[in-house]
């Protein structure tokens, strides 16, 4: 992709970034995505993910993936002279965004009131573990421990399987979309209040409000959910069935779709018996019934039936590798998979942007940066 002028949605708001590693560098990307200029401020060692994941000539694919679109500016705030220029920058700044372990930005002597004193517009956004009350708030947190917390380990895998997490790190990313949101949010109410406000999110809290159909049921039944594995909690048939050369997912997401599904791999008639005529019976029965189906699939390969299933209106599809994604012709399509120049020219790849505006699209228009690349620019524009 082009690196292109910038002109999104978000452009002429100045964000101050004191986060690191994932959470609240994910958060800030998707502002500086839509056009905010993004300052971001690193400790003298830089964000610790420049030195993780796979590097390209000693450049971090990982950093770059969640810090495009923003200026690096090196500030010691172990120092009081540094401490003053981030007063400088935040005094006309719209929003600074970070995620210390909370409490530890109001030590710092950048608390609430000391914030809206420096100036009263600004929105102050924050990316914690746990919130900032209550007894577990000052905890160390993780993506992991998140994991843990939540209940979400607790119910991936299957009965017979100990507790999995996500491969990716969900609390992070979840909690760093909950924080744009609301920035995005705060920064719509000022337009009538003309005042800024605090933001928080939370790891722990981003995961309980995915929990969707798991937390209903918990609720009323007042039990923990079986774990289900690649099968639907609440719906039979629905899940991953073998072919003669592999598997095929398959997603019957009702009963219309469960007649389609059936009667494209020729089993309506089970739908005739007792032990499979609705879903509360098939679920009881899930076992039985997806036996049935996996011994009727491995008659054809997987795209024999992925193509019959889809053009009858039941979703239908393969298991991809990563690999196999990034490179399919959705992805092309959608332009999911973008490149940029890196230092002295290196070309690294990164997803791309999956929100879309017709008007003021998201842009890749500034290459990941070094270590306090704009320091100089930024502290010569202070001072004018």
């Amino acid at each position: 992709m082009t690196i292109q002028n910038n002109n999104g949605a978000l452009s002429g708001i100045k964000v101050i970034d004191l986060t690191r590693v994932l959470s609240g560098p994910f958060c800030t990307m998707l502002l500086a995505d839509m056009g905010a200029e993004v300052i971001k401020i690193e400790p003298p060692k830089g964000d610790n993910v420049r030195n993780q994941g796979d590097m390209i000539d000693g450049y971090s694919s990982y950093f770059a993936q969640f810090n495009r679109n923003k200026k690096s500016v090196i500030l010691d705030l172990y120092k009081a002279s540094d401490k003053e220029i981030l007063k400088s920058l935040l005094s006309d700044a719209d929003v600074v965004v970070e995620n210390f372990k909370a409490g530890v930005f109001a030590k710092m002597g950048f608390d609430d009131q000391a914030l809206k004193s420096i100036n009263p517009r600004l929105v102050n956004a924050s990316v914690n573990g746990f919130g900032s009350k209550g007894e577990m708030s000052e905890r160390p947190a993780f993506d992991f421990i998140a994991q843990a917390l939540s209940g979400f380990m607790s119910l991936n895998g299957t009965e017979d399987s100990g507790p999995m997490r996500a491969a990716m790190p969900i609390s992070d990313l979840v909690a760093g979309l909950y924080c744009s949101f609301g920035i995005v949010c705060a920064l719509q109410s000022r337009v009538k209040s003309n005042k800024g406000q605090r933001v928080e999110s939370s790891l722990t809290s981003g995961l309980i409000s995915m929990m969707a159909y798991l937390s209903s049921e918990s609720f009323v039944k007042g039990t923990t959910p079986k774990k289900s594995g690649n099968n639907h909690p609440i719906l039979a048939p629905y899940g991953l069935f073998k072919s003669s050369d592999g598997e095929v997912a398959v997603a019957p997401a009702s009963d219309k779709f469960c007649s389609i599904f059936l009667e494209c791999i020729n089993l309506t008639n089970l739908l005739n018996q007792k032990i499979y005529k609705d879903n509360e019976n098939r679920m009881k029965n899930r076992v039985s019934l997806n036996n049935i189906i996996n011994e009727r699939m491995k008659e054809q390969t997987s795209d024999y039936w992925i193509k019959k299933l889809n053009d009858a209106g039941c979703p239908a599809a393969k298991v991809a590798s990563l690999p196999e994604a990034l490179n399919s012709q959705l992805i092309k399509d959608t332009e999911m998979v973008i490149s940029t120049s890196g230092p002295e020219g290196r070309k690294i790849k990164m997803t791309g942007f999956p929100l879309k505006l017709s008007e003021t699209p998201a842009q890749l228009y500034r290459s990941p940066p070094l270590l306090g690349e704009h320091t100089k620019e930024i502290l010569e524009a202070i001072k004018k």
